[in-house]
Formats: C-alpha cells, sequence, structure tokens
C-alpha cells in the first residue's frame, strides 16, 4: 500500500499552498548557505520536490541532481530549470530504496523532507542511503524541523488565505512528542466558518511526521559513516539552542 507522500494528487492540489512566497524568496539565501558551507561542485538534492534550492544552486553554477518520488514535482523542476536555462539532472526515485555508484560532494535534504514513513526502519533507510552518496570528505546538509523545534514553535492551528482557497490547519501531539500530526483543509476562500460551520472542506488531508531529537540523528550519521557531525539553529551556523529557527545538521565525511 503507498503512503500518502507518494500519492501525486496530494503534491498537485497541496505544492501551492506549502510552497508560498516566502518560500520562493528565501531559496536563493539558503542556496548561497549550502555552497558556502559544502564548498561542492557536485550536490545531489535529496528530495529535491519542486526545485526550489535545485534551480538556485545550479544558477550558482554547481553540477545539481535531483531525486524526487513525485513525477509532477520532478517535471515542475524541469520546467524551472528550463526557464532559468540551466542543466539539471533529474531522477524519479523512491530515497528508501535510492542507491547509485557515483557519490556527490554534498548531498541536502531540506524543508522537513524527512520522517514521514510508517516505520523509524523506513526513516533510518532513508538517512543511510543519503549518508552513502556523499563522497569521502563531502558535506551533508539536513534542515528539518526536530522534536525540539517542535515544541519551541507549536502552534494548535491557524487559519489563512492561500493559492485561491481559505486554509484551516489543526495540529496534534503523537504519543511523548514522538510525532506530530497534521491536518489540513481547504475551503472556498469567501466560506465563514462561524458562519457555516457544517460546510465540508474540498480538500482534507492529515499525515503525520516523526519527531526526531537532533542529537539522536546526529549520532546516527555518524553511525552511519560521517566522522564530523555538528546541529545548529539555522544555516548560519547559529547556536541550537531555545533561539534556534530551526535544526540544520552538517556532517563531514
Amino acid at each position: 500500500m503507498s503512503e500518502w507522500f507518494e500519492n501525486e494528487e496530494f503534491w498537485i492540489q497541496f505544492a501551492p499552498i506549502m510552497f508560498d512566497d516566502a518560500r520562493w524568496a528565501e531559496a536563493p539565501a539558503v542556496a548561497e548557505y549550502v555552497k558556502n558551507i559544502s564548498h561542492a561542485r557536485t550536490v545531489l538534492d535529496a528530495g529535491c520536490g519542486i526545485g526550489r534550492i535545485a534551480v538556485e544552486l545550479a544558477g550558482l553554477g554547481l553540477d545539481v541532481t535531483g531525486v524526487d518520488i513525485i513525477q509532477s514535482e520532478l517535471d515542475a523542476t524541469a520546467e524551472s530549470a528550463e526557464a532559468e536555462g540551466v542543466p539539471l539532472k533529474l531522477i524519479k526515485a523512491d530515497l528508501r530504496a535510492f542507491s547509485e555508484s557515483e557519490k556527490y560532494d554534498c548531498v541536502i535534504n531540506l524543508y522537513t523532507s524527512f520522517g514521514y514513513c510508517d516505520t523509524e526502519e523506513e526513516d533510518m533507510r532513508i538517512l543511510l542511503n543519503m549518508a552513502n552518496a556523499v563522497k569521502k570528505g563531502g558535506t551533508f546538509i539536513m534542515e528539518c524541523t526536530s522534536r525540539e523545534t517542535a515544541i519551541l514553535y507549536f502552534t494548535k492551528g491557524e487559519e489563512f488565505e492561500r493559492a485561491g482557497y481559505k486554509v484551516v490547519t489543526d495540529f496534534d501531539v503523537v504519543g511523548a512528542w514522538e510525532g506530530l500530526r497534521s491536518h489540513w483543509a481547504l475551503y472556498p476562500p469567501d466560506v465563514d466558518l462561524l458562519k457555516d460551520s457544517d460546510v465540508k472542506p474540498l480538500v482534507d488531508h492529515c499525515f503525520v511526521q516523526r519527531l526526531y531529537p537532533a542529537a539522536f540523528l546526529r549520532d546516527k550519521l555518524k553511525e552511519f559513516g560521517l566522522k564530523q557531525v555538528d546541529v545548529y539553529g539555522d544555516f548560519d551556523k547559529s547556536p541550537y539552542d531555545l533561539h534556534a529557527r530551526t535544526m540544520v545538521i552538517i556532517g563531514k565525511k
């Protein structure tokens, strides 16, 4: 049975919601951070999605390969690369089984593209496959919501308009902060949910992200062959403390 993230229809519906103007606006700065941190020539964007970062990295002159399981996402990335006039290699693959002989100067996994498999074993298989793709002397960069940042910035939900919808989100903790359940509902933009409480959403989706402590991921990456692994609170290598914006893990092989 396929998992929710393998559902192409989900990404067609939700990509405009998740990748809003703010996410596109931050892409050049994130790409610059990746380039400066890694000093890489070749980059593997593992879980490249619609190519926000992959296309920017290619525009900086790097040799970029993007991997994703969703064909429509890869098609969108290819269109963006063509529009920007940059070369980009794209591979349709499941990261749980992704393995190729080529190694990369840098492997990236950004924007919380990790922790959604049914089992921890599958998540660890993905982490191992990404670590294995790093060339000796190369760099691994992960940016992800961790257990600590999920607790730090937890909100019960919000309501906003985006991409022609009224979007209503609701979040719940799973277990002892083992996961974060996200419920996204899309309504017509003009609906008044206070007056029309019985109205049904046009699209309704719920998924769970498994929440890992940063130290657990750090130690696993060392177990998987990275020699030096550090945890930061942002791409600028600020401390991973109560002021951390996100979790950024940088490892060297």
